[in-house]
């Protein structure tokens, strides 16, 4: 009648706890990821690296555009692109 039977609605309500269960497993886990972050902040807030900072602790460089050639170069240590009207030393 209608296609239901005990088995499936057995196997649905397993379905649909196994799903409820697991997001409420995943949000505890994200709970205790900000706990965690918080502690390590010390003050109770987390605190995320500026930008710059980040950056800088991965050894990334600011790049400049050379006005010559249009390549863009690393801003420390940056060199001639060979062009005579280069505005960077050789």
């Amino acid at each position: 009648m209608l296609g239901f039977s005990l088995q499936k609605l057995i196997v649905l309500a397993v379905v649909i706890a196994a799903v409820w269960y697991g997001f409420k497993f995943l949000g505890r886990l994200d709970q205790a990821r900000k706990a965690s972050e918080r502690r390590v902040a010390g003050d109770g807030r987390a605190r995320r690296p500026s930008a710059k900072r980040a950056a800088r602790d991965l050894g990334a460089e600011d790049m400049v555009r050379c006005d010559a050639c249009g390549a863009y170069v690393a801003q420390n240590g940056v060199v001639s692109c060979g062009r005579d009207d280069c505005p960077y030393p050789g």
